[in-house]
Parts: C-alpha cells; sequence; structure tokens
C-alpha cells in the first residue's frame, strides 16, 4: 500500500502545523512544517509585516513539492504544512504532467475570519502577525469542486475530533 502524500494547508493561525504534526503522527509519515523551507529572505519579509509575492513563494513551492515527490520515490509517506492560499501555488505543489505527484491530497482548514484571529492573537513566538491575517484571507482562493484533491475540514471544533476527521477522510 502507498503511503499518502498531504499537505495541509489554509490562512496562518487555522492550525496547520499541529494538526498536520498529530496526522503525521497517526499515519505513521514524516512531518514537515513548510515554514521551515522558507528562505531567510521570506522570513525576514514576514517578520517586518510585508507580505509575500507570488516570486517570493515560487522557489519555496518547489522545493516542497521536490521533498514530496522524493518521499514518493521512496514509498514514504509525507504530511507537510504549507498555506497554499492560491489554486497557482497548489498547482505548482501538483506539479507537472511530466513531474506530477499522483496522488496528492490537501487538507484544507477552513475557518472563519473571527476565530482564526481570535488564536492568532493569543499565540506568541510565530513569525506571523495577526495583523497579516487580512491579507492571507484576501489571498485565499478557496478551493471548488475543480479541485477533488482538496478535502475540506472545519477547524471550529476540537483538535481531536478535526485531527480525526482528516485522518477518516484521507484514508
Amino acid at each position: 500500500m502507498t503511503k499518502p502524500s498531504i499537505i495541509v494547508m489554509g490562512v496562518s493561525g487555522s492550525g496547520k502545523s499541529t494538526i498536520a504534526e498529530q496526522l503525521a503522527n497517526k499515519l505513521n509519515v514524516t512531518f514537515v512544517d513548510g515554514d521551515d523551507l522558507h528562505p531567510e529572505e521570506n522570513i525576514n519579509k514576514m517578520a517586518n509585516g510585508t507580505p509575500l509575492n507570488d516570486d517570493d513563494r515560487k522557489p519555496w513551492l518547489q522545493k516542497i513539492h521536490d521533498l514530496i515527490a522524493d518521499h514518493q520515490n521512496t514509498g514514504e509517506g509525507i504530511v507537510v504544512v504549507c498555506s497554499s492560499l492560491k489554486k497557482i501555488y497548489r498547482d505548482q505543489l501538483r506539479g507537472t504532467s511530466t513531474k506530477a505527484i499522483d496522488g496528492l491530497q490537501f487538507v484544507y482548514l477552513s475557518g472563519s475570519y473571527e476565530l482564526i484571529l481570535g488564536r492568532m492573537e493569543a499565540r506568541e513566538g510565530h513569525f506571523m502577525k495577526a495583523d497579516m491575517l487580512k491579507s492571507q484571507f484576501s489571498t485565499l482562493e478557496i478551493p471548488l469542486e475543480d479541485e477533488p484533491d482538496v478535502i475540506t475540514v472545519s477547524i471550529d471544533n476540537t483538535l481531536s475530533h478535526i485531527v480525526d476527521e482528516a485522518y477518516n477522510r484521507v484514508n
């Protein structure tokens, strides 16, 4: 049986890292926080309150794509955290027809601006500031029916329920 390749996506503050790590543990696969793969220039930009543009994200998304492809090539499963806010980002992560990642699934963590803002204001020590949440929501292109590899999971529930729902839907 092929081990899964999953990207947990959503705006900052939606719980991507926490949920992805628990999902990876439950699936017994590698966990990677995509934020750790950002080049230093991107982290500095975000820390200074400047949203990233598409050009900033391209090499970062390629690095994530290549990491997932490497895991698939060795038969290893992986769960990666990556905001994947725009469809073009998700398409880049999926790859081209010659370098596509077969069976890649996205888990979109869906929540209201108010719910996520409350969580972000309570969080300490993260480079993404709460005032940048508006830019994340304005950039977000909610996955639609033309992206059947995206599973939407509401974050308006307990952590264990969210992880269980994601686990049951990707399996």
